[in-house]
């Protein structure tokens, strides 16, 4: 059997334990007393940081209101590109496009069922008065400009004419002649451009009026057109 302990060893033992329970809840109170230390010390830095942005705030809104608005600069080194513009659209293009459309001229219009029957076979567009034709055959406008049409192929003279025209319209001019030739040269004796002049012609929005020229202006181998106001022109587009 082993010996049983004394009463001193079991009086020593419940010291010692007593000692170290003691000690431990000093340990525990010293925790205790660092972790509010830190939440304190933790407390005071988060407040210190608060206020210390609010002074940055403070002072950076007072400065924009004593000199105006601030941007931030770019860092050194670095380079701001532009950015990239869409393509420029071709506006112009466009527009010379359709102004081409408008201002086409076929050949195989059909003209007889516009010209007045009279010998000279005159144009004038609805509503433009019959005074207009017969004071183009008196020759009460001066002629500014002339084309002639001799010895130009068919493609060549339709070209040569709708240009003619712009021309004479965006310089003002509002009388103009157009010589196409009796056609004594051509096979057969007959005009050849004289019927395709007048299909021309009447296609053309420039044109208001036109009539043979007189004899001393030309005769049957001319006409003598009267172009719309270009100022017109312009109100009338759409």
């Amino acid at each position: 059997m082993s010996p049983r302990p004394s009463r001193s060893s079991i009086a020593d033992t419940s010291v010692t334990n007593a000692a170290n329970v003691i000690h431990s809840l000093q340990d525990l109170k010293q925790i205790r007393k660092q972790l509010e230390q830190d939440r304190a010390e933790a407390a005071a830095h988060e407040k210190a940081r608060q206020e210390a942005d609010r002074r940055a705030r403070d002072a950076h809104r007072f400065f924009e209101l004593a000199v105006g608005p601030v941007h931030r600069m770019r860092p050194p080194g670095t380079v701001e590109h532009e950015p990239k513009l869409p393509p420029p659209i071709p506006v112009q293009h466009q527009l010379d496009e359709q102004r081409v459309l408008l201002e086409s001229i076929s050949d195989d219009f059909d003209v007889s069922s516009l010209l007045e029957t009279d010998e000279a076979l005159s144009f004038r567009r609805p509503g433009v008065g019959p005074d207009i034709t017969r004071r183009l055959r008196k020759g009460e406008w001066t002629l500014q400009a002339q084309l002639d049409l001799h010895g130009l192929r068919t493609d060549e003279a339709r070209e040569a004419l709708g240009q003619f025209l712009r021309d004479a319209q965006k310089q003002g001019k509002r009388c103009v002649r157009v010589v196409h030739g009796k056609g004594l040269g051509s096979p057969g004796k007959s005009p050849v451009l004289k019927g395709r002049v007048h299909s021309w012609l009447v296609q053309k929005n420039e044109v208001l009026a036109f009539v043979q020229a007189r004899g001393d202006e030309g005769g049957a181998g001319a006409l003598v057109v009267l172009l719309r106001s270009a100022r017109k022109m312009l109100r009338n587009r759409p």
